[in-house]
């Protein structure tokens, strides 16, 4: 499992708030993101499953699925993955 985000902590340009899960395909933070100056959910991919073609391509679908049942009142997805950066999605 990949280290744990503290609260407070920077990653890309989101200052992370508290985590609020976590499971078999990664963490998901509350997190503020610095740029747009709004609060949204970010899950990140453990270095271990990041590693792996099939896992990191199931993170891909999953990230799809929420896109097609994204609504106004349900979820926005907005994938952002720079180089050199653990795959995430927001």
């Amino acid at each position: 499992m990949t280290e744990k985000l503290e609260t407070n902590s920077i990653f890309s340009h989101y200052r992370i708030v508290s985590q609020i899960g976590a499971g078999g395909m990664g963490e998901v933070y509350l997190a503020e993101d610095t740029r747009l100056g709004r609060r949204v959910a970010l899950k990140v991919l453990p270095e271990g499953i990041a590693g792996n073609r099939d896992r990191r391509l199931r993170f891909e679908r999953e990230a799809q699925a929420a896109l097609a049942r994204a609504s106004r009142g349900v979820l926005s997805l907005r994938q952002d993955r720079p180089k050199a950066a653990k795959p995430r999605w927001v």
